[in-house]
């Protein structure tokens, strides 16, 4: 039976030691989709917006969010991420904009984490910039969808 790794035996949340871990190339994708009206999309892709460039904005803010995601999520190792990236695809025939971030490193736990932190992050960065022309904007689907490295192996969602 599969154990929560984070819990120890008295049941207490606590950090996972991985000090006696390998340290392995680790890679791990998320993605996010941002759900808004036509118009609002317009305006983000023809530069309309006023608050500026709202993909860049939120380009850097998932890459920042995946720096600190230590700070944010109690349990987190802080990581020294060799690589991550953001990348913001709209997808005009729904509306939506779809968000993945890449996030890597040679250490002795996952990157996860930041990944997800990033997409996450990147779509708040979007609702943030927009709000002020649509309150609805949803933010779905927020999911990982690869990882490799580490003993745990290679995880791929099955689309």
């Amino acid at each position: 039976m599969t154990t929560f790794t984070h819990i120890n035996s008295q049941g207490e949340a606590n950090m996972v030691d991985v000090s006696g871990k390998i340290e392995t190339v680790r890679e791990a994708r998320a993605e996010a989709l941002v759900t808004m009206s036509q118009e609002t999309l317009s305006m983000i892709l023809k530069g309309e917006h006023h608050k500026g460039d709202v993909f860049a904005t939120a380009r850097i803010a998932g890459i920042q969010a995946a720096k600190r995601t230590w700070e944010l999520i109690p349990l987190c190792h802080p990581l020294l991420l060799s690589k991550v990236e953001v990348s913001l695809e709209p997808l005009v025939e729904y509306n939506q904009v779809r968000i993945e971030s890449l996030c890597k490193l040679t250490g002795k736990t996952g990157v996860e984490m930041e990944a997800l932190t990033a997409a996450s992050v990147a779509a708040l960065t979007i609702y943030d910039m927009c709000k002020a022309v649509q309150k609805d904007i949803v933010i779905e689907h927020v999911r990982l969808l690869e990882k490799s490295g580490g003993k745990s192996g290679h995880f791929l969602v099955e689309k």
